[in-house]
């Protein structure tokens, strides 16, 4: 969902953590405008504020049937095991050979997010211990990764208002292929771990964005429009309820004019609403940790959704740890473009820039535009409905089977229809009202054959699933509107007609 923006929460904070005087919420918006950022946080003194910085790295696992460098499938809850060739066991003797559908996909999200692609990317290795990294190291791209320098844009509410929304961008600093690891399953009670090797080798992107937000509400909005981009090219299911997209947060906070804080990492947040969450509390914790005389440590932390609140995992571990090498079994990946092809080159044996450019679809944010401009409805609800998977298709295909104006389409799709669905806990692809039905009862409500009143009470007997149309319904339950007025007054005659006492006692007072 569209984020609120970050005034509520700071003044939130402000109104909590302020213990002298200090200046007023609209003084705190005023120096956040200047500094391009959100409401500022200010310190319990009164007299300096906070800045948050907060900066993203993106794990988003590519859509491919095998794994980045071997054949193995990919499949989301196999049984544990199951998919591991002896290249992602790290077997003696074994390499890795290119998947060119990840690179491809690679150069499919690098393009949309106006990268610069390099023609020619390095792998390396970064070597770290860990009971589910068989090899010892993880295949990266540390030195020369395959895209460099983007944006992306994204949209934020203020004050929690659709119809106020304010466009922000966040740089891209690089995006870069790499392996995933397999997965530890800790048992607690048997005081062991077990290694599921599956995810081992599965491929990934890793999107780096430069520390250009500052608030939970803005991460988790620029991460929504990422995963919608993502979705749309199909370059990555981004699911991230099943680890196709993981989200580390780094964090800091500093005084205007300052260097930037000692930041920290919290990792492998899995949940739009849980990053918000756990920016957020890092935020107020730095900030309340300082102003208490304390040291910020450059630390990993995770974020416990029970608790609400981030917990330490370990020292922040840096570059020398990982003894970066250039990747031995790997030659540089080299992509062309129209230019540079190469005469009487096999098509199947390069990947070729402007043939994926060329076929780039519309980006979300175009679809918006076109929502706006053929349907006439607002800016808003061209974002709630790219919002919901299907939502868009959905309502498309109600507007061409009804009568009714597309403004009036989209309000039953989202106040009424979307409603059920959340009600329910299904998607738009569950739900048991078709857009054919959906069209059905509208017609029936632009004729004015029925109320809205009625219309709704119809909707709720569709939502059964018993397979009933919604005039046959209409019909059953008699709430067809009355256009003859002679029977109209017949009936109001005969209620009075049968309520005589009630009458007389109306009509003497």
């Amino acid at each position: 969902a569209a984020a609120r923006g970050c005034g509520g929460a700071w003044r939130r904070a402000w109104q909590r953590g302020a213990g002298g005087p200090g200046p007023s919420p609209r003084g705190q918006r005023a120096a956040a405008s200047s500094a391009g950022g959100g409401a500022v946080p200010v310190g319990r003194s009164g007299l300096a504020p906070w800045v948050p910085v907060v900066g993203l790295e993106i794990h988003a696992q590519i859509s491919s049937n095998s794994k980045l460098f071997s054949g193995s499938q990919v499949q989301f809850a196999a049984p544990p095991n199951s998919l591991v060739s002896f290249f992602d066991a790290s077997l003696p003797g074994t390499l890795p050979v290119l998947n060119r559908r990840c690179v491809e996909a690679a150069v499919m999200t690098g393009l949309a997010l106006n990268c610069s692609i390099n023609k020619k990317s390095l792998f390396d290795r970064k070597h770290y211990f860990y009971a589910d990294l068989p090899a010892g190291y993880q295949i990266t791209q540390q030195r020369v990764p395959i895209a460099v320098n983007g944006s992306l844009s994204y949209s934020l509410c203020i004050d929690n208002k659709m119809s106020q929304m304010v466009t922000k961008t966040v740089r891209i600093k690089q995006i870069q292929l790499e392996q995933d690891s397999g997965k530890s399953l800790h048992d607690d009670t048997r005081s062991q771990t077990l290694v599921d090797l599956n995810r081992a080798g599965v491929g990934l992107m890793e999107v780096v964005m430069e520390p250009d937000m500052c608030c939970g509400e803005e991460a988790a909005a620029a991460v929504r429009e990422l995963q919608l981009i993502l979705q749309t090219l199909g370059s990555s299911r981004a699911v991230m309820a099943e680890g196709q997209l993981r989200v580390d947060a780094n964090v800091s906070v500093h005084h205007p004019g300052e260097p930037y804080g000692v930041r920290t990492e919290v990792k492998n947040i899995n949940s739009i609403r849980f990053l918000a969450k756990a920016v957020d509390y890092e935020i107020q914790r730095q900030i309340e940790e300082l102003e208490n005389g304390g040291t910020i440590l450059n630390e990993t932390r995770a974020f416990d959704s029970k608790l609400g609140c981030t917990v330490p995992m370990r020292d922040k571990e840096g570059k020398q740890d990982y003894r970066f090498m250039p990747e031995p079994n790997l030659p540089p990946l080299i992509l062309y473009d129209a230019k540079s092809l190469p005469a009487n080159m096999n098509d199947q044996q390069v990947v070729n820039i402007d043939w994926i450019h060329e076929r780039l679809p519309d980006l979300p944010s175009v679809k918006r535009a076109k929502l706006v401009e053929q349907y006439g409805i607002l800016p808003e609800h061209s974002f709630a409905l790219l919002n919901e998977d299907g939502l868009t298709e959905f309502f498309e295909n109600v507007v061409k089977q009804t009568q009714m104006k597309p403004k009036k389409v989209i309000g039953w799709i989202l106040n009424v229809l979307l409603s059920y669905l959340k009600q329910h806990s299904l998607t738009v692809k569950e739900s048991p009202v078709s857009s054919f039905m959906m069209a059905d009862l509208l017609n029936l409500l632009e004729k004015k054959e029925i109320s809205s009143t009625a219309a709704k009470q119809v909707l709720a007997e569709l939502w059964k699933g018993e397979g009933k149309t919604p005039l046959e319904i209409v019909k059953e339950k008699k709430l067809e509107l009355i256009q003859d007025q002679k029977e109209l007054e017949q009936i109001c005659q005969a209620v009075i007609d049968g309520q005589e006492n009630e009458v007389i006692t109306m009509v003497l007072g």
